[in-house]
C-alpha cells in the first residue's frame, strides 16, 4: 500500500467517531457497532445542546425576562388582591452564576430539540422496515409541535399556579413573600416539561396501536380509567399542586386520549380489524389457556 493511500485511511480512522457506523447488509449491526452508534448520537445531541446553550448565553437577559414574566404577572395580581409584597431573590454568592448556567443549558435543550429528537429517531430507524420508517418520520414531525404546544400551555398556566399557591398569604398583614430564584425557575421548567411530555400521549398510543400492542376497542373500554388516571397523574405530576394547574393538564390529556382513540379505531377499521373480531379472538385465546 502506498503512503498516499495509507494517509486517507489513517484520517478515516481518526475521524471515524464523527460518522455513525454503516452496518452490514439490511442495516444489521454488531453489539459493538450499536454502542458506537449510540456514542455518536449522544455526541451529536450533546454538541447541539452545547451550541444552543451558547446561543442562549448571548440572549441571557431576554431569556431571564421570558422566564420571570409569569412571576411579574402573578405579583401584580397578588399585590392588588392581597396587598402582600412578593419579591424574588438570589440566595448566596454563587447562585446567580449557577442559575445562569442552568438556564442556558435548559434553553439549549429546547433550542436543540429538533436535533436530538432526530438523533433518537435515527438510532431507532435502522431496525424498522421502510413502511415503519415512513410512519416514524410522521410521528417525529407531530411530536415536536405537540411537545412545544404542551410547554407553551404550561408556561401560560404557571402564573395562575403562582397566584393560587401564594393566595394563602394573610391579607394586609405586612407579610412579604420571598421566592428563591433557583427554586422558582426549577418549578417553572418542571411544569413546562410535564405539560410538554403529557402532550405526547396521543403519539405514544397511536404508535402502540400501529405496533399491534393495543386496539381501538381496548381504548374504548379504558375511557373511564383513563379519565380517572389523567386526574390522578395531573395531581401527582404538576409540581405546583394547585387545582387550576391540575385541571389545565388533566383536560388536554383526556381530550388527546379521545383523539388518539378515534385515530386508532379508524386505523383498525382500515386494516379490517373489527371490534367484534378482536373480542372473539381474545375470547379464543382465553379459552385456549
Amino acid at each position: 500500500m502506498s503512503a498516499a493511500s495509507a494517509e486517507p485511511a489513517d484520517k478515516r480512522r481518526r475521524f471515524a467517531w464523527l460518522r455513525p457506523p454503516e452496518g452490514g447488509p439490511g442495516g444489521t449491526m454488531s453489539l459493538f457497532d450499536h454502542l458506537r452508534e449510540l456514542r455518536y448520537r449522544i455526541t451529536i445531541s450533546a454538541a447541539a445542546i452545547t451550541v444552543g446553550a451558547i446561543v442562549c448565553a448571548f440572549f441571557y437577559q431576554q431569556l431571564v425576562s421570558f422566564v420571570l414574566a409569569p412571576w411579574v404577572r402573578a405579583r401584580q395580581t397578588l399585590e392588588e388582591n392581597l396587598g402582600a409584597e412578593t419579591i424574588i431573590a438570589n440566595n448566596g454568592i454563587t447562585q446567580a452564576f449557577t442559575v445562569a448556567v442552568i438556564l442556558c443549558v435548559v434553553g439549549g435543550i429546547f433550542v436543540a430539540a429538533p436535533v436530538w429528537i432526530w438523533q433518537v429517531w435515527s438510532f431507532v430507524a435502522p431496525g424498522l422496515v421502510a413502511k415503519e420508517k415512513k410512519y416514524s418520520l410522521i410521528f417525529v414531525g407531530i411530536s415536536l409541535p405537540l411537545f412545544f404546544a404542551g410547554c407553551a400551555l404550561g408556561y401560560y398556566v404557571w402564573p395562575k399556579g403562582i397566584e393560587v399557591l401564594l393566595s394563602f398569604t394573610p391579607k394586609d398583614q405586612g407579610i412579604t413573600n420571598i421566592l428563591d430564584v433557583a427554586n422558582f425557575m426549577g418549578m417553572e421548567i418542571k411544569v413546562m416539561l410535564v405539560f410538554g411530555l403529557s402532550f405526547l400521549l396521543p403519539v405514544v398510543v397511536v404508535g402502540l396501536n400501529m405496533a399491534g400492542v393495543v386496539r381501538g376497542y381496548q381504548l374504548k373500554k379504558a375511557r373511564k380509567g383513563v379519565i380517572f388516571g389523567s386526574v390522578v397523574l395531573s395531581a401527582v405530576a404538576t409540581p405546583t399542586t394547585d387545582p387550576f394547574s391540575m385541571l389545565a393538564l388533566a383536560v388536554p390529556i383526556t381530550v388527546m386520549f379521545f383523539i388518539a382513540e378515534i385515530i386508532c379505531r379508524s386505523w383498525d377499521k382500515k386494516r379490517g380489524i373489527l371490534e367484534e373480531q378482536a373480542e372473539e379472538f381474545a375470547i379464543d385465546l382465553n379459552d385456549g389457556k
